[in-house]
């Protein structure tokens, strides 16, 4: 009876640093074969555990600057060390077009331009439990010093300060929930009433519904054929 439009969910997941972001869309990818992931561009040097074109598209800074003048970015940043990290819009329009839900891990500026352009964004922060867990985590890691950290920390905040341009907020405390408060985020938003095309009424329910006006439902015995 209702026909859902076939274009594809945009979704951004976003988050602090240590709030299990990546984890959390690994999980919804092998749960949700509807959702697909899109693979950012990047400028930066590509790291040992990385492949191309599974974790980013490496390439070099002059490579991406043309593709900025090219307008082949949804979103695009210079974030910390000069390094370029954008989102390809072909790739990504082609997907929706396809009627697949596509997820975009970015930063909270990215997901600003993301918004401007589409504005039926859904757009869920992911938070730690807390910024002690965050500074465990970090540590726990090992692969920074004390400065780097204290960086991270204030962008933390900053970031957080920005929640109330998002949708949805998930404190990923334990992963299996908050995967599972993604996934009902992602079906309430099917449900939405502008995701409604149209609303095909059948030949058999037409004929029941002149039926009943014209016996004024006076509860009179019918059968339709």
């Amino acid at each position: 009876m209702i026909k859902q439009k076939k274009n594809g969910e945009l979704i951004v997941i976003s988050g602090t640093t240590c709030a299990g972001k990546g984890t959390i869309v690994k999980e919804l990818l092998k749960r949700n074969e509807n959702l697909s992931l899109s693979i950012s561009y990047t400028s930066r040097d590509k790291r040992e555990n990385e492949t191309d074109g599974v974790d980013y598209f490496f390439v070099s800074p002059e490579e991406f600057e043309r593709k900025i003048a090219n307008n082949e970015f949804l979103e695009y940043a210079k974030v910390q060390y000069g390094k370029y990290y954008g989102t390809p819009k072909k790739e990504v329009k082609e997907l929706l077009n396809q009627g697949k839900d596509v997820l975009l891990e970015i930063d909270v500026q990215g997901a600003k331009q993301i918004k401007e352009l589409f504005p039926e964004t859904v757009l869920i922060f992911i938070l730690a439990p807390s910024m002690e867990e965050v500074k465990r985590r970090i540590k726990e890691r090992g692969m920074e010093n004390n400065e780097q950290i204290i960086k991270r920390f204030q962008v933390a905040y900053q970031e957080i300060n920005e929640i109330n341009k998002y949708n949805y907020v998930v404190v990923n405390d334990v992963l299996e929930d908050a995967v599972k408060k993604i996934e009902a985020i992602l079906i309430s938003e099917k449900c939405r009433v502008d995701r409604i095309e149209e609303i095909a009424v059948e030949n058999q329910e037409e004929i029941i519904h002149e039926f009943l006006m014209e016996k004024d439902f006076d509860n009179t015995p019918f059968d339709i054929k």
